[in-house]
């Protein structure tokens, strides 16, 4: 069984994992927020682990148990939002602190129950896949909003950035995952795009949080 700050560290090296599923020591401390020596101590313990390939001065990578550790983490954090999320009446912006918490409780039998009552969901509230029991990740490809053009249409069914800051920032626009916008204009200088969406609404937003929005393109 790892420690709390263990998984945590587990979570984080799988969340940065660039394409090559590799992840820099310096970039895993300032994510952190943790000072090098602390995490190159901790790379160390769970290298002796078997679930991170260690060495000096060379990117940090999961192992296969690695990689499956911080899926079972991430497994419960996304069902616990669900829960909060379809059972409870959390609002998406309510649940992450909270689910923060409970990934760490340790009751296979506990998060199996939730995953019944909830009927085996595939995606948490924001849109992210919820891994298997054995910690499998089922990768979805989605088109970013900002590659879109004036006159498609988008069906939205993931963000990126899942912060309760931008998530308040959406639900205040009336935009939540399921709508179906439509690009009216979108801006040469900045990006900035207009959208419409259900009953005519029109909402402006900026490049910036037009990539963090993902979804399928709709015909039509």
């Amino acid at each position: 069984m790892n420690s709390l700050a263990e998984e945590n560290y587990l979570k984080t090296l799988y969340n940065l994992a660039n394409e090559r599923g590799e992840v820099n020591v310096n970039e895993l401390s300032k994510h952190l927020g943790i000072k090098m020596p602390t995490v190159t101590s901790m790379m160390k313990k769970l290298s002796e682990k078997g679930l991170v390939n260690y060495e000096s001065y060379k990117p940090l990578r999961l192992t296969k148990a690695g990689e499956s550790a911080a899926g079972k983490i991430i497994r419960k954090h996304r069902l616990t939002e669900m829960y909060l999320v379809q059972v409870m009446g959390f609002g998406w912006d309510e649940v992450h602190q909270i689910a923060e918490q409970i990934e760490h409780i340790h009751a296979p039998a506990f998060f199996s129950r939730m995953d019944e009552m909830l009927g085996y969901p595939k995606i948490d509230p924001h849109g992210s896949p919820i891994p298997d029991r054995e910690g499998n990740i089922e990768k979805i490809h989605f088109s970013k909003l900002s590659e879109c053009q004036p006159g498609d249409k988008l069906r939205l069914c993931a963000v990126v950035n899942s912060t309760d800051d931008f998530l308040r920032f959406l639900s205040r626009k009336g935009i939540s995952l399921g709508l179906v916008m439509t690009v009216e204009a979108k801006e040469a200088f900045d990006g900035s795009m207009t959208l419409k969406f259900a009953e005519e609404k029109v909402a402006v937003l900026t490049q910036l949080a037009t990539e963090w929005l993902l979804g399928e393109r709709q015909n039509g």
